[in-house]
């Protein structure tokens, strides 16, 4: 059975069935026959028929209001519904939160993002889906019947009010009857091959999702009112048919048949692609069959004990009615008998004495003699002793199940703490089982809801529904372009500098000052330049968006976990938040003075940080400003140390000296070159004063002695202007040079008053100031 064909089509293989070619036209496909599907169906329910059975009676004696509000049933001990009642809310009590992180601690922007827009999308979801009604049904399961399972499924549906062409996509998740899942038989649920849900529903909407895809095959479906298959608890009075969705790995396929319809309404290939293939987690199983998936209740395991301890209840019930006081009194006793009647009359508790004829024949008359009573001690004794037989069984039931007094709120004074701790910890080690495979359920559903959100909604859906604000390409696109365009210019105006005559002429004359200016330039540049490395780092709604379509990266990179489904203690939560603030309070006394000593130390410390605050569950934010903090330290610890105070004005002052000193030496210099062409200037003079005479004295030569003279002293005259106008040249050639050395000394001067005035002032003393 096993082997069968899952869909054997050999009946619609030729086409001859005109209904078969009409259903193929209408559909676009052909459609293979249903009859090897319902095969495997129907034989999955053979071998799970006894957990059905049994699972059925527990429900019942579980919570039946039927037999509960019957007047004539038998005193029962509700010992099953109490375990219930007390374990359910141990193993589960808060509705989980998914957590999303990076595999690996590090701080990439892009993983980074992507797991909290999947965290943050997760968290959407299970609040439209109701999450916490989810998990108390499948809470139920475990409990009650020994398994719970959950179905995920991606809605997408246009917006009919507002915009029809935006498309309103959702992840629902339902918990799934345990009647309506089926599996394949393995021993373990990495080998099952196909897992199927039923689903209910009506003519009208199987119309409206089969009619497409196979035409009229819809209505030769088994259609029934769910109380006549003994549901009678599920019935809301319409007729509805059993549809089967299956998923089956080996053939990459899912299908949809019914009961009555010998064609698969529809089939196809998987509408999402999961990493564990089926849109269903493993169930949440409590007891399993050696070698099986065939769950074994809890009720099962002590279902002795329960019945006996029902029938001890019967008994006591049924003693305690006949423990009553009666007594026996002689009738016709004259006027003692009257009184006795009397007393009897007056009593509303019914009648305690009853009436004896002729028995006023025996004893003395005496009230003590005539009243007789029934004896009690040996009904009492017997309820005694039968109420501590069901006592011990329901130790021993507390035994089996694991459940401690102390977990039931039950204790005795005379305990010692270190026994209720001990009674609490061996209840909790029990239990800890079930209390695990609900995180773990819990943990596979979320990956579920997480696959399917990061490959099939649109961008513009994740961002809604995490509300997170991520800038897309474009807009980084428009941040880099001014920054690109201010690279530009300052290389080009750096290039036509060095291309500019001039401007290397000056820069030759003030090298320094020119090379003051190119630093600054490359400073720029390279400043902005790292803005633009910032923005690259960036995280983009398209680089998220590629890293979540990517199926073959993602479960390397985002870890999908969910927070403890347990009820947290608040006084345990208190205690670990001090703990971590001790931790790391203690930490940060003890290594900040090493990196103020040894600042090579900053990474290892940085290291040595996130280790300790990883050891605590502090939160993203937390976390995150941690690991921000630690990267600081490391970049502030990088940097050199700025001079010492002192040093610096002693450098200051030094830096004033020279300028000053360098000052004098242009004004003495400056001095000298004015006295130098004041002496010029009188040399001068005297010379013309001297030309002058001789001019006078020639006039009284012969006229051919003068005209030698005179040309004698104007080549004199000659060569003296020629000497004074090289030397104001020298004199103007010295004066620029000062001025050169006197502007580039008070740069420097100015620079130094800059870099004191930089400095921070050292806080005045106090005690000076006392």
């Amino acid at each position: 059975m096993m082997d069968a064909d899952y869909d054997d089509a050999s009946e619609h293989e030729t086409g001859e069935d005109p209904a078969e070619e009409a259903r193929e036209q209408e559909g676009g496909r052909r459609l293979s026959s249903s009859r090897g599907w319902l095969e495997l169906i129907s034989y999955a329910e053979t071998k799970f028929a006894d957990y059905q059975r049994v699972s059925d009676r527990v429900e019942k004696l579980y919570a039946d209001l039927e037999r509960l509000a019957a007047d004539g049933r038998d005193r029962e001990f509700q010992m099953f519904w109490a375990n219930v009642q007390v374990l359910g809310p141990s193993i589960y009590s808060r509705p989980p939160v998914p957590v999303v992180v990076t595999a690996f601690k590090d701080r990439k922007a892009v993983p980074r993002a992507a797991a909290e827009l999947l965290e943050r999308t997760a968290i959407a979801a299970f609040r439209g889906a109701r999450i916490g009604d989810l998990m108390m049904s499948v809470r139920n399961g475990l409990v009650v019947g020994a398994r719970g399972q959950a179905w995920a499924r991606y809605d997408a549906k246009a917006d009919e009010k507002t915009d029809k062409a935006k498309v309103q996509e959702k992840v629902c998740l339902e918990a799934v009857h345990r009647r309506d899942f089926l599996h394949d038989l393995a021993r373990d649920w990495s080998e099952v091959d196909w897992v199927g849900k039923r689903s209910w529903l009506t003519k009208l909407e199987m119309r409206k999702r089969f009619k497409p895809v196979s035409g009229d095959a819809y209505q030769q479906a088994a259609y029934a009112v769910r109380q006549q298959q003994g549901d009678a608890e599920a019935d809301d009075g319409k007729a509805k048919a059993g549809v089967w969705e299956i998923w089956c790995k080996s053939r990459n396929k899912v299908v949809w048949v019914a009961e009555g319809c010998d064609l698969v309404l529809d089939e196809d290939e998987p509408h999402l692609q999961l990493e564990g293939f089926f849109p269903c987690p493993r169930p949440a199983y409590g007891t399993l069959q050696p070698g099986s998936l065939i769950p074994v209740p809890d009720y099962a395991q002590y279902k002795d004990q329960l019945e006996e301890i029902n029938e001890l209840t019967g008994r006591i019930s049924a003693l305690c009615q006949a423990v009553r006081v009666r007594g026996f009194y002689p009738a016709g006793a004259g006027d003692l008998g009257d009184a006795i009647d009397t007393a009897v009359n007056s009593v509303d508790d019914g009648q305690i004495l009853v009436p004896v004829s002729n028995w006023s024949l025996l004893g003395n008359g005496s009230p003590k003699d005539t009243i007789v009573w029934l004896p009690l001690d040996q009904v009492v004794s017997t309820i005694k002793e039968l109420v501590g037989m069901r006592r011990q069984l329901i130790d021993d039931v507390y035994q089996i199940t694991g459940l401690s007094d102390i977990m039931r709120g039950s204790t005795v004074a005379s305990e010692t703490l270190g026994a209720q701790k001990l009674k609490s910890q061996y209840g909790s080690v029990r239990i800890r089982d079930k209390q695990e495979e609900l995180v773990r359920f819990a943990r596979d559903l979320t990956a579920i809801v997480a696959e399917i959100a990061a490959e099939n909604f649109a961008p513009q859906t994740l961002l809604d529904m995490s509300q997170l604000d991520l800038p897309t390409a474009a807009v980084i696109s428009s941040q880099k372009a001014p920054i690109e365009e201010q690279i530009r210019q300052i290389l080009q105006q750096v290039e036509a500098a060095r291309s500019n005559p001039q401007a290397a002429a000056a820069a030759q004359a003030a090298p320094d000052q020119a090379q003051a200016m190119i630093e600054q330039a490359r400073q720029q540049v390279e400043g902005l330049r790292g803005q633009l490395r910032k923005l690259d780092e960036v995280a983009t709604v398209e680089k998220v968006m590629a890293l979540l379509r990517e199926r073959r990266l993602r479960p390397f990179i985002l870890d999908i976990e969910t927070d403890s489904t347990i009820q947290p203690d608040e006084d345990a939560n208190k205690q670990r938040a001090t703990e971590f603030v001790t931790a790391v309070g203690s930490f940060m006394q003890t290594t900040l003075p090493l990196l103020q000593q040894v600042p090579q130390a900053a990474p290892l410390a940085a290291e040595m940080l996130k280790f300790v605050a990883s050891q605590f569950r502090a939160g993203r934010q937390l976390e995150g400003a941690i690991e921000e903090f630690a990267d600081k330290m490391v970049e502030v610890a990088s940097q050199p140390k700025p001079p010492d105070p002192r040093q610096a004005e002693a450098q200051a002052k030094a830096a004033a000296d020279q300028v000053a000193q360098q000052k004098a030496m242009a004004d003495a210099a400056k001095t000298k070159a004015e006295a130098e062409a004041k002496a010029l200037e009188a040399q001068t003079k005297a010379a013309d004063a001297e030309s002058q005479r001789m001019i006078a004295e020639q006039q009284q030569i012969d006229a051919s002695e003068a005209g030698r003279i005179e040309r004698e002293g104007k080549i004199a005259l000659t060569d003296r202007q020629i000497a004074l106008m090289e030397a104001k040249r020298a004199e103007e050639a010295e004066r620029h040079l000062q001025a050169l050395d006197k502007g580039r000394l008070e740069l420097e001067l100015l620079a130094v008053n800059i870099a004191r005035a930089r400095e921070p002032r050292p806080a005045p003393d106090q005690s000076m100031g006392a």
